[in-house]
């Protein structure tokens, strides 16, 4: 089957290659459980909502499940206001990640050859404000 893809031709680099390293607020827009030997992991697809520029775009990475990596994916649920009991009970609910919001810190990585987007920290998005790039670069010291 063929199918026509406009612009494919001149696209040689997807929208996401042209987000700067940063701090994003961001919605969970799709999650997918992967399993895989000896780390099983969650690919996150998030839509960036702020900064206004990058708004619309979408960005995807994985957050390991591995019992070294579990701080992390805790870290990330407890700051996108996941549900509490759930947490509780260890039990992440995919369909109840979706829509969540908060502040993700990204940056880009090499390994073997391909560059990755890195999920380096998370914040409640009630924090967007203090956190947003405009106020970083006005608290910056002399």
């Amino acid at each position: 089957m063929k199918r026509q893809i406009t612009g494919l031709h001149a696209a040689d680099r997807s929208a996401a290659d042209h987000i700067p390293d940063g701090v994003f607020l961001v919605r969970v827009q799709r999650v997918r459980f992967q399993r895989q030997a000896q780390k099983p992991y969650y690919t996150i697809t998030l839509a960036i909502l702020e900064p206004d520029r990058f708004s619309g775009q979408v960005i995807s990475s994985r957050l390991y499940c591995s019992p070294k990596a579990l701080w992390k994916l805790n870290w990330f649920l407890r700051d996108f206001d996941y549900d509490t009991e759930l947490l509780g009970r260890d039990e992440v609910d995919e369909i109840q990640l979706v829509g969540l919001k908060g502040v993700v810190k990204i940056s880009r990585i090499v390994f073997n050859g391909a560059s990755l987007l890195r999920l380096d920290g998370f914040a409640s998005a009630g924090r967007w404000q203090e956190l947003s790039p405009a106020n970083l670069d006005n608290l910056q010291v002399a």
